[in-house]
């Protein structure tokens, strides 16, 4: 049987996979899991984006909730990181938030936060989902006044909004921004925060109808930023995804600026002033070659671990960084959240633009980023593992990284979810290594088959 949890909480089709069942089931056991030990009568903030399904599932998950005994506070439409914040700042035990980030709108998902705002390890979802499996075997069900209550408290996002003013405390009136909030979870918070900073504001896609959210929009479809950026003559745009825990950016010229670059400006300017802990940032291995070219350049030590947000966080918890991220824009500053943030991430880089009073396209260019071509071969799910057991795919990786001469890269990884093996290859001429990755593919694929 397949695990629960995926890599950022429960997910899939809200209704038949996410039904209200297992919504109700993951308030009943999340909120026992969390909130055993405590002697008190626990309580748990509850927030959504705009899918439709959100108010559907949001009860069914509060109804569990209450069911053994907690209680629940219902925050509404928020952002991802607004309840790992709020969770920390009203001191409840756990915080739970219903998105399906920059997945199309029939999804949802489930994820949770501890009472200090961290996702939950591995060992804590796995103990939810037992308890779901044995039909929540002796976990007492209340009654009477045992039985928990919910308090709507719709009016607590604006407690986020005056925490990010608070924490990057900038004036933004010098420029001229266009934010795509992606129909979803920013329209709100992002409009309000950088407007109150003072910011020229053009704010696109602040309609959310619950069936929008995501749709040719957003930081996944930049299209129309990129256009209405270069129309506007504005400085910058800022594009969030579904719950807007990550966001890229566009430069006045219309061209993206990605996770890699925006930690690469925003780090060196951390470094100059004496605010990056060791000078270092995390990053994955799928981070960008051109990004550890830069580092080395700029005196930055750059850690790299497993692909996702999550092992990005333990290695910064675990070795005292300040700072790391992804290419797709969900970046961490954890002295001031303790989850990718779009909208600290979006005003850590205004911030940068401020005080420096260059154009985003001349900060951008701290980083070369060198192409990128990525192939599926596939193999057999049960080989997927093994491919380096096999001389020929192995002795042709060593060729190619001999190749590269340093100035490329070859990076092969199993998918988690299908029976494929990926390759990636770096390189500075894109057409090469389009044809290398190609090579590479079909080798692997006909020596596993």
């Amino acid at each position: 049987m397949s695990r629960m949890f995926g890599t950022d909480g429960v997910r899939g089709v809200a209704g038949t996979e996410l039904t209200i069942e297992l919504a109700m089931k993951l308030g009943q056991a999340g909120a026992y899991v969390l909130t055993k030990e405590r002697e008190h009568q626990p309580t748990i903030i509850v927030g959504c984006d705009t899918r439709i399904s959100g108010g559907m599932l949001a009860n069914a998950l509060m109804a569990g909730i209450c069911s053994v005994g907690a209680n629940a506070i219902y925050a509404g439409v928020v952002p991802t990181p607004a309840i790992a914040y709020l969770a920390r700042k009203h001191k409840v035990d756990a915080g739970v938030v219903i998105s399906a980030s920059h997945n199309p709108m029939e999804f949802n998902g489930i994820k949770f936060f501890n009472g200090e705002g961290y996702k939950l390890s591995d060992q804590l979802e796995d103990e939810i989902e037992e308890l779901i499996r044995n039909h929540m075997k002796d976990v007492p069900m209340p009654t009477g006044s045992g039985i928990g209550k919910i308090e709507y408290r719709l009016d607590i996002k604006d407690e986020y909004v005056r925490f990010i003013k608070k924490t990057v405390p900038i004036d933004l009136s010098n420029l001229k921004i266009v934010v795509d909030c992606a129909e979803g979870a920013a329209y709100y918070t992002s409009v309000k925060a950088l407007r109150e900073l003072g910011a020229n504001l053009v704010p696109i896609h602040i309609r959310p109808d619950g069936t929008n959210i995501n749709a040719n929009c957003g930081s996944t479809h930049m299209e129309e930023l990129k256009a209405r950026v270069v129309y506007e003559k504005a400085d910058i745009g800022i594009a969030f995804d579904g719950d807007a825990d990550r966001m890229l950016a566009v430069d006045e010229l219309g061209n993206v600026v990605d996770g890699d670059q925006i930690m690469a400006i925003v780090g060196s300017h951390m470094k100059k002033q004496g605010t990056l802990k060791q000078d270092t940032i995390v990053v994955t291995v799928m981070t960008n070659l051109g990004f550890s070219l830069m580092g080395e350049r700029e005196g930055l030590h750059i850690e790299k671990t497993k692909v996702g947000d999550r092992y990005v966080l333990e290695n910064m918890l675990a070795n005292g960084y300040n700072l790391g991220g992804e290419q797709s824009g969900h970046i961490i500053f954890l002295d001031d959240n303790t989850t990718g943030d779009g909208l600290l991430s979006a005003l850590q880089l205004l911030r940068v633009m401020a005080e420096t009073n260059e154009k985003l396209s001349e900060l951008a260019k701290i980083m070369e980023v060198l192409p990128q071509a990525l192939v599926n071969a596939k193999v057999p799910n049960h080989k997927k593992e093994h491919y380096m057991d096999y001389a020929e795919i192995a002795e042709a990786i060593d060729a190619l990284e001999a190749k590269f001469h340093g100035e490329g890269r070859v990076l092969i990884r199993p998918s988690g979810t299908e029976p494929l093996v990926r390759v990636m290859i770096e390189g500075k001429d894109q057409k090469v290594i389009e044809e290398e990755a190609r090579k590479l593919a079909e080798l692997i694929t006909d020596t596993m088959l």
